[in-house]
């Protein structure tokens, strides 16, 4: 089922130039087969000075996870993309605890506030806490809201661990199925463009984070209104994270292979996607991704970009609170 949305008018499409440095190259996010599973300690703790409404626990792995929890109600999870934070949910956090939701975010283990780890910097790692911070919290009948790596991370946490406590699941230009190219993705990009975002990463790491939001918000089409505060914003949330975890995500993101996630999700399956997703491009993605899932919606937004729940939430926020309360 596929829905066609107009977005306000945007310049004609530029084709991603993967082999420019990393420039989009870095905006990606993803998640890869891993092996450790972390599940939570016996106890949360609170960190000093922090408000009471946002907290760590401790994984088997002795990660520390931090997490905000806000309000009540039926309760939705989102899931950051890469190298951000649960920061980069603020929009959609506000609006649904607003709206009678209990919101819950994270940031991914070497993201953010969490540990900067130098191990478990894969999919099944990410998605092991994920099941690990639910049981922590008995989040039963949850939403699960993933952007970009944040929606490999939830299709691998619902089909593996998600039975009985998952209502529903979105995936917001995430990277599902595969983003590397092979013999059996065609439409995939070389493994060369994510060879380059390592080598721009490891290289000046501060100086790629200024230049993947361009793309990454479509700040590079005609007539975009650039707001620097947002790029400002994008760069601070990737610096919080370490670099070791964040290399090691690329692989993530561009390797795991999300096929055999999608096809074991039985819950409703929301899929949007900007037509001018210039970090994950929407024909080797959500159009792959709708064909597997059982039960899915893809909206298509015109003219839309990677980070669309930052440059359009007021259509974004709607369109899930529809399917949450559909």
């Amino acid at each position: 089922m596929s829905d066609q949305y107009n977005a306000p008018s945007s310049s004609r499409r530029q084709v991603l130039k993967v082999g420019a440095t990393a420039l989009a190259a870095g905006s990606i996010s993803g998640i890869v087969m891993g092996s450790n599973v972390a599940q939570a300690a016996t106890s949360t703790t609170a960190k000093e000075g922090q408000n009471k409404m946002t907290s760590f626990f401790t994984t088997s792995d002795g990660t520390e996870i931090f997490y905000k929890d806000w309000g009540s109600g039926q309760p939705i999870v989102f899931h950051h993309g890469w190298p951000l934070s649960s920061d980069d949910w603020d929009a959609q956090m506000l609006f649904f605890v607003s709206k009678g939701y209990r919101v819950i975010a994270h940031d991914r283990r070497g993201h953010g506030r969490s540990t900067q780890t130098a191990t478990g910097n894969e999919m099944d790692t990410y998605a092991a806490d994920v099941a690990a911070l639910v049981a922590h919290l008995k989040l039963k009948g949850a939403v699960h809201i993933g952007h970009s790596t944040g929606g490999g991370e939830v299709a691998r946490y619902v089909a593996r661990h998600g039975a009985g406590n998952v209502a529903k699941a979105v995936l917001i230009g995430a990277v599902p199925p595969i983003m590397v190219k092979s013999a059996s993705n065609p439409g995939g990009l070389p493994l060369d463009v994510f060879d380059g975002f390592r080598s721009a990463l490891a290289a000046n790491r501060a100086q790629f984070y200024k230049e993947v939001p361009i793309p990454f918000y479509g700040y590079n089409r005609e007539g975009a209104k650039v707001s620097e505060g947002v790029k400002d914003n994008w760069w601070r949330q990737g610096m919080m994270g370490g670099a070791k975890a964040h290399y090691d995500c690329i692989k993530a993101f561009s390797e795991t292979d999300f096929t055999e996630d999608l096809k074991k999700i039985d819950v409703p399956v929301l899929i949007l996607h900007g037509d001018d997703d210039q970090i994950v491009p929407i024909a080797d993605s959500a159009e792959l991704s709708i064909k597997l899932v059982k039960n899915g919606t893809l909206k298509v937004y015109k003219g839309y970009p990677h980070g669309m729940c930052t440059t359009h939430p007021e259509v974004i926020n709607e369109d899930l609170l529809a399917f949450i309360k559909g």
